[in-house]
């Protein structure tokens, strides 16, 4: 069996996964599979600072250590504050700009929160 729900549509048991939606054969009704997992409780990713303050996106954190930039001339020195982040899945969970450096992703393990 699978442990696809079945379409919210037509109540087909049939539904599939394909690039991130959830997919109805036979109505062809489709819907994300995020909204799936709100609708059935299941608890949204927490990413945690260093110090275990929870972040969210638009919040500012400052690095704890110095961290080595690849093409870089310098790192990025501790105590560099970094404002409006944004939190994407994956190992360097926090994407922003740094002034000076561009876009870059940061470990959530190394920052605290502003």
């Amino acid at each position: 069996m699978s442990s696809l729900p079945p379409c919210p549509k037509c109540q087909s048991e049939y539904t599939y996964e394909d690039r991130g939606q959830l997919v109805c054969p036979d109505c062809a009704h489709e819907w994300q599979v995020a909204a799936e997992a709100s609708a059935t409780g299941e608890a949204a990713r927490v990413v945690r600072d260093a110090n275990g303050t929870t972040l969210q996106d638009g919040d500012s954190v400052i690095i704890l250590k110095d961290l080595p930039v690849k093409g870089a001339p310098r790192p990025l020195k501790a105590g560099t504050k970094v404002k409006k982040i944004k939190l994407v899945e994956g190992d360097h969970d926090i994407d922003c700009r740094i002034e000076g450096y561009g876009a870059m992703q940061l470990k959530s393990q190394f920052v605290r929160k502003a």
